[in-house]
């Protein structure tokens, strides 16, 4: 049984209007100003007020407002009861966040008709609330799933630490690393074009792939080869028009070597601190397009020696392309030159990094999906 409100310092317009509701099925309760009509809503939260406008001590436009400013209400429907009947006054109600309004003196067919129509709105607001819920029950479960999969911090001769912040729920985002054997360290970063679920599915879908090795025909150890097989699989005309770019990196722990291969993503950052002066800054990258954007694309290696004591920087674009306050984008090369300014005494975590982007961007909320890696090399 729906609950109505009827809000009025008539004591006719209140038996009038409580009567006729009555006999329509509806739980009608009573408030004579707007002080003591607040107090009933704070106690029943009803699904439909009729309100006066005119009334002593709270008159109805500052209840509607009141109302409307309340989360707890978002469903309520909320009716005027007027004798004004100027364009001016109806604005005033609109602008104060009034649903409907009924005009004195009170039609009782229309006052049934208009009560109808509001609590069938009321209904379809609370349904679409619960449906909202679920999805986001569902979002929270699926991101969850999704943070579950990526790895956990290593330690020993390379260290690898990590952080993923998608601007949604769900991010495009995704990253791996794992022993291919004692030797042989695979790591990668991808960023999917786009946001939230769609940009999701094709990300996990890599993931699983790879950690799996169920590309067929594929030397995991030769990056090249991996791209190579991620594009004739991934094809944006058999995935919704979907792309992604990826950087992917084999290190050697016998040799010290680094062989990589990059698909449009942005370069990985080597730096090498021999001093207190800056460090030495190598970016990483190959040639070849984002993976699914033509069947012909072509991937090559590129191999590097490995210093002790050496960091890599691995990371998608969200990392760089900040918006900031005064209206600049932060660029990739900004980016590079914090990171081989900052201070040689102090340890450049990703805490620290992320807290200086944050500060650039004015929120905590990226406009673009964020990961990065930091792999330290022992040796």
């Amino acid at each position: 049984m729906f609950q109505i409100l009827v809000i009025d310092d008539d004591p006719a317009i209140q038996l009038i209007l409580t009567r006729v509701l009555q006999k329509e099925g509806y739980d009608v309760t009573v408030a004579s100003d707007g002080q003591a009509g607040i107090s009933q809503i704070q106690e029943s939260k009803p699904a439909l007020i009729l309100c006066d406008w005119v009334m002593p001590v709270m008159n109805g436009l500052k209840v509607c407002r009141w109302v409307k400013a309340n989360p707890n209400l978002s469903t309520t429907f909320f009716i005027l009861l007027t004798s004004l009947g100027s364009i001016d006054d109806r604005v005033r109600g609109l602008d104060a966040g009034a649903d409907d309004f009924i005009s004195k003196p009170i039609e009782i067919n229309e006052l049934k008709a208009r009560v109808r129509a509001g609590l069938r709105l009321h209904q379809l607001s609370r349904d679409l609330q619960a449906q909202k819920q679920i999805l986001e029950m569902e979002l929270s479960e699926a991101a969850d799933y999704v943070r579950s999969l990526l790895p956990p911090p290593i330690s020993g001769s390379v260290t690898i630490d990590s952080r993923f912040l998608p601007c949604q729920r769900l991010g495009g985002d995704c990253f791996d690393y794992y022993w291919l054997d004692s030797d042989r360290l695979a790591i990668y970063l991808l960023d999917a074009s786009g946001h939230g679920m769609r940009a999701t599915l094709p990300s996990i879908s890599v993931l699983h792939l790879l950690r799996s090795r169920a590309l067929p025909q594929v030397n995991y150890s030769q990056p090249s080869d991996v791209l190579k097989a991620l594009n004739n699989t991934f094809q944006m005309n058999a995935n919704n028009d979907k792309y992604f770019t990826i950087w992917y990196g084999v290190y050697n722990l016998r040799t010290h070597q680094l062989l990589y291969a990059s698909a449009g993503h942005p370069p990985a950052i080597l730096l090498s601190r021999t001093s207190t002066a800056p460090a030495q800054a190598t970016n990483l990258k190959t040639r070849g397009v984002p993976i699914g954007m033509f069947p012909t694309g072509n991937y090559t290696n590129g191999l590097h020696n490995i210093e002790k004591n050496s960091t890599l920087y691995l990371f998608s674009d969200g990392v760089y392309e900040i918006n900031q306050s005064d209206g600049k984008l932060w660029s990739l090369s900004e980016f590079i030159n914090f990171l081989k300014t900052y201070p040689s005494n102090r340890t450049c975590n990703l805490d620290a990094i992320l807290s200086y982007i944050q500060s650039l961007n004015g929120s905590k909320v990226f406009d673009d999906d964020l990961s990065i890696l930091k792999i330290d090399f022992r040796l």
